[in-house]
C-alpha cells in the first residue's frame, strides 16, 4: 500500500495551490494499471524528495471538477506545481528519472533554476 496522501478538491486549495513547497500531484484511478505501475513510482520519488517536495494522490474518478480544471484526459496524469503555478504535466506512466528530469528546482523569485545533478 502507498503511504502517499491522497487529496480531494477540498483541500487541494491548501495542500497544492498554497504550497510553500514544490507539490507534484498525481491523477490517478483504482482501476487503472498504469495507475498502480505509477503509484510504485511516486512512492520512490516520494520516499527520495522529502523535505523538498510533496507528493498527493487525486482520484481522478471522485474528483471530476478538478480533472476538468487541469485538463485530464487520460489516467495516469502528473502534475507540478510551484508557488501554486503548474509548472509541468506527465502524462501516462515515466520512470524516476524521467519524473524528476521534469521537476524543475525553482529559487525563491519563482524563476525556474538549472537543474543539479
Amino acid at each position: 500500500m502507498s503511504s502517499i496522501p491522497e487529496i480531494s478538491g477540498l483541500d487541494f486549495q491548501s495542500k497544492v495551490l498554497q504550497s510553500t513547497e514544490p507539490v507534484l500531484v498525481a491523477f490517478l484511478a483504482p482501476w487503472s494499471q498504469p495507475c498502480q505501475t505509477a503509484r510504485l513510482v511516486l512512492d520512490e520519488v516520494a520516499s527520495g524528495c522529502t523535505g523538498t517536495l510533496n507528493v498527493f494522490t487525486v482520484n481522478a474518478d471522485d474528483n471530476p471538477d478538478l480533472g476538468v480544471w487541469y485538463d485530464i484526459h487520460s489516467v495516469p496524469t502528473l502534475l507540478y506545481f510551484v508557488g501554486g503555478s503548474l509548472q509541468a504535466k506527465v502524462i501516462g506512466t515515466a520512470s524516476k528519472e524521467a519524473i524528476l528530469a521534469k521537476l524543475q528546482p525553482v529559487d525563491h523569485s519563482g524563476r525556474a533554476t538549472p537543474p543539479t545533478r
